[in-house]
């Protein structure tokens, strides 16, 4: 039997297995998808996923932004 089955011609996921939804944005901050694109993802198509994974990097950097902490709580 050959291995070709097993080959598809699709987006990988971007899952880095650090699956915790942030409460406020309501994304993965581990990939920085949404719910419902992480349970849709296998059922997408591949324009789909791509138009997804282009917006992966800003979901990204707004994450990152500082959201406070101390500093923030002191200056109020």
């Amino acid at each position: 039997m050959s291995d070709e089955i097993w080959k598809r011609e699709e987006i990988e996921s971007p899952c880095v297995k650090l699956c915790t939804i942030h409460p406020e944005t309501r994304l993965c901050i581990g990939c920085h998808r949404s719910i419902d694109e992480i349970t849709a993802w296998s059922r997408l198509s591949s324009e789909a996923r791509r138009a997804i994974m282009a917006e992966l990097p800003d979901r990204a950097a707004a994450q990152r932004k500082r959201r406070g902490g101390r500093k923030a709580r002191v200056n109020r």
